[in-house]
């Protein structure tokens, strides 16, 4: 595993990782794009706060993705069904 260490918001963090350098730059940059308008907008709140508010904002992200993916996926297995009656 690659070790890596990186300043994100501020914070120094090291940690170890098969994934790509240039994966986690993207994150990193993703994560500072998305911090820095709640650091602009809530400019009085702890920065414990603003993470946490960005940690719920990236957990919705993802539970939408899951139930559109879920949405997506239920479609196809209604459409391979009746791809597979005509078929018959």
């Amino acid at each position: 595993m690659r070790s890596h260490t990186l300043k994100v918001l501020g914070l120094e963090v090291s940690f170890k990782a098969e994934a790509d350098p240039k994966r986690i730059e993207r994150a990193k940059a993703f994560l500072e794009g998305r911090y820095k308008p709640l650091a602009q907008h809530g400019g009085h709140l702890s920065k414990e706060k603003l993470l946490t508010f960005l940690a719920l904002a990236l957990a919705d992200d993802i539970l939408q993705a899951q139930d559109e993916r879920d949405a997506t996926k239920s479609r196809m297995e209604k459409i391979l069904t009746i791809m597979e009656k005509v078929t018959a």
